[in-house]
């Protein structure tokens, strides 16, 4: 349970901090890199040692760190492309609905329970976080070939994250050991992205990005370092808690963005929230079941 509390906070607290960014003129893709950074400084101040030794390439997981790496800083650059081209409405909605995916290979791949609560708790999950993220932004709604890759990629992402936790990471220092070369990968990738657009005078450089990386950088490891926890306990199977946490995140970022942000509280959003608990409820449920 702490492990999906953390990363349920930490995620929401991750989302107030790209909200504030505006405000304060940040560029995003100078914060993300140096969020990446401040990854692997984190995770090594927490490790007690900097874990990059030569040894670790002839690892079974060091490549998939690399492909993680990219996947990372990827996913996170594609979702503000596809928010500018598309609508903020789709993504978010894609985002969040590819929480599917890796249930699924959960359930083929690891011969995990399904039975009738869960699969209720994840068919309401769909309405649910549609009602919750939905907006009355028109624009942009005809293109839904970007978040539907979206979709495809967060989801891939996370049922990557199952694969290696379950075949590579058993134990909790290598946990710790494997996160931070992937945040490493990220950070080598956008660094070498900045190195070209400062080179070709595409862009400025600001501390004030510096600042909000390092700002974004400290949740952002620990709720991954969380994620990964929670998927290795016994509290709840991938199948119920992957799910559990997306909407999680999903209710919690609501409440946060009508508190904090004043957002419009409108009755399809509340209506989505009381599905998002139904759902919860029901995925808890047929995991005790399981």
């Amino acid at each position: 349970m702490t492990y999906l509390l953390l990363t349920i906070f930490l995620n929401v607290l991750i989302f107030a901090l790209f909200k504030l960014f505006p405000r304060y003129g940040v560029d995003n893709l100078q914060a993300i890199v140096v969020n990446y950074v401040t990854c692997v400084v984190t995770g090594s101040v927490f490790l007690g040692y900097i874990p990059f030794k030569t040894e670790h390439f002839s690892r079974p997981w060091f490549s998939w760190s690399l492909l993680m790496g990219a996947m990372f800083i990827s996913i996170f650059n594609f979702i503000a492309f596809s928010i500018k081209k598309s609508s903020l409405t789709a993504t978010t909605v894609a985002n969040k609905l590819s929480l599917v995916i890796p249930v699924l290979f959960s359930v083929w791949l690891y011969d995990e329970a399904m039975n009738l609560p869960k699969m209720l708790g994840i068919f309401i999950a769909f309405p649910a976080v549609y009602l919750t993220t939905k907006t009355d932004e028109a624009q942009g709604q005809k293109n839904l070939l970007l978040p539907f890759l979206l979709f495809l990629a967060s989801g891939a992402l996370d049922t990557t994250v199952k694969y290696v936790e379950h075949h590579f990471l058993g134990e909790q220092h290598m946990q710790s050991v494997y996160l931070i070369h992937v945040f490493a990968m990220a950070a080598c990738i956008g660094i070498s992205v900045i190195a070209i657009q400062k080179w070709r005078h595409k862009i400025a450089l600001h501390w004030r990005n510096v600042l909000a990386g390092v700002l974004l950088g400290v949740p952002n490891y620990f709720s991954i370092y969380f994620f990964v926890r929670l998927l290795n306990d016994d509290f709840l199977q991938s199948s119920a808690a992957i799910p559990v946490n997306n909407i999680g995140i999903v209710i919690l970022s609501s409440v946060a963005a009508i508190l904090f942000f004043k957002e419009q509280t409108t009755k399809q959003r509340i209506a989505g929230l009381c599905l998002s608990v139904l759902s919860i409820l029901l995925l808890l449920y047929g995991d005790m079941k399981g």
